[in-house]
């Protein structure tokens, strides 16, 4: 017997510990977003807000203000809160945000052909949903990895789980969110070892639902016909993807400057919100573009190192989904903006107006935050390691374990 198969057999298991700071990297990427998305929000949201609010220029963006004080709490609070502590609260908090899901369906408050909101237009259940989903499916998942090679111990629950959450999300309708929330589901299944002749399966079906959502959804024909007369002819998008091309084109490579779009106040729809890539790109041009797109996936890349870094599976499935889940929001806004996606209501991370979204997400970076600050002393088991190894590796280096072997060690030296 082995020196390290030996201490590994006996010393018992620890709790995890808070032993390091927060990833300075990543705070220094949010505030930058922050800071970036009021002012661009500010400027987007001037004329919008003061003909939609009886003249009040300020409205949408003192209540972006205020959502930003809440969601920072949140975002502070998680940070110190210990993420293993969701294995207990996600259960309860599935069941309350299943019936705001239900809630919203029964609510007379319609805004935009939709019921999505609640408290006036103030809440999104769909956005808390979207976080749940992550939080849940981690624990889920990992408390059942020794088992989803299992159909009906693995897929098929996963499917009932992502169909409820993701068919009451359909009905308000939000197609945008019911695919985000079926997508991270699929990616979590693949990232906690799921069976790839599984996964291939749950996209098939994926595929099939989606095309029978698109067959009998009205919203879902004329979006996916107006995105494909778009890829064939720029000048027969729909309306809203015509005048952010304007803006787009207008704004060229340097921009026109700050507060100085013509599109925000000539047409351009919700520039406050779903638009509110088309004015940065007119304001700033494509340079401001791609400095955004390089804080989103500085922002991904950061969350994948705290991945990588995580003292156990769970935070691994966590950090993993949940910088995953923010990467996507911002790829899904701007690729409809510029005609590579049908349309959809994704707000743009920290930058779009919207309560709901601004505190799932820095809700979301707390626990990213918390992951962070972990470092394990437990010694975890050889399937645990391996499991844990090939997402650590995104699964594309299943065989080497090279950062199995690096932690155990680690783990054994202190």
């Amino acid at each position: 017997m082995g020196v390290g198969t030996f201490v590994k057999e006996t010393l018992p298991q620890r709790a995890p510990r808070f032993s390091r700071g927060f990833d300075m990297p990543l705070l220094v990427a949010v505030v930058a977003l922050i800071v970036f998305g009021l002012v661009m929000l500010y400027s987007a949201s001037w004329d919008f807000s003061r003909a939609a609010y009886d003249g009040d220029a300020m409205f949408m963006f003192n209540r972006q203000l205020m959502w930003l004080g809440l969601g920072s709490a949140a975002a502070v609070f998680l940070a110190f809160f210990d993420y293993h502590r969701w294995r207990k609260l996600v259960v309860p908090a599935m069941a309350f945000t299943v019936l705001m899901l239900i809630v919203v369906l029964f609510m007379s408050e319609i805004r935009f052909n939709a019921k999505r909101a609640i408290l006036a237009g103030s809440v999104q259940p769909s956005e808390l949903a979207k976080l749940v989903s992550i939080l849940y499916l981690a624990v889920w998942l990992y408390a059942k990895r020794e088992f989803l090679k299992d159909i009906s111990l693995g897929l098929i629950p996963l499917g009932v789980i992502l169909g409820v959450v993701g068919g009451l999300i359909y009905q308000q309708p939000d197609l945008s969110a019911a695919a985000t929330v079926l997508m991270l589901g699929g990616l979590l299944f693949f990232l906690a070892g799921g069976d790839l002749t599984q996964i291939g399966g749950l996209l098939l079906i994926a595929v099939a639902a989606a095309w029978l959502v698109v067959s009998i959804s009205p919203t879902g024909q004329e979006r996916v016909a107006d995105f494909i007369a778009g890829i064939k002819d720029p000048l027969q998008a729909s309306y809203h993807v015509r005048r952010s091309f304007e803006a787009i084109v207008n704004g060229g490579w340097f921009g026109v400057g700050i507060g100085k779009s013509l599109s925000k106040v000539t047409g351009l729809p919700v520039p406050p919100t779903d638009s509110i890539f088309a004015v940065v790109v007119e304001e700033l041009g494509w340079f401001g573009a791609v400095g955004l797109i390089g804080l989103y996936g500085f922002l991904v890349w950061r969350g994948l190192v705290i991945a990588r870094r995580a003292p156990d599976m769970l935070g691994t499935l966590l950090a993993s989904g949940l910088a995953i889940w923010i990467g996507m929001e911002a790829l899904i806004n701007m690729a409809v903006m510029v005609g590579l996606l049908p349309f959809a209501g994704n707000a743009l991370p920290f930058v779009s107006a919207g309560g709901s979204n601004l505190v799932t997400t820095l809700a979301a970076l707390g626990i990213l935050f918390n992951i962070s600050r972990q470092k394990s002393e437990a010694i975890l088991s050889d399937e645990e390691w391996r499991s844990y190894g090939a997402v650590v590796n995104l699964r594309w280096w299943d065989g080497r374990r090279r950062v199995s072997r690096a932690r155990r060690s680690r783990s054994v030296e202190e």
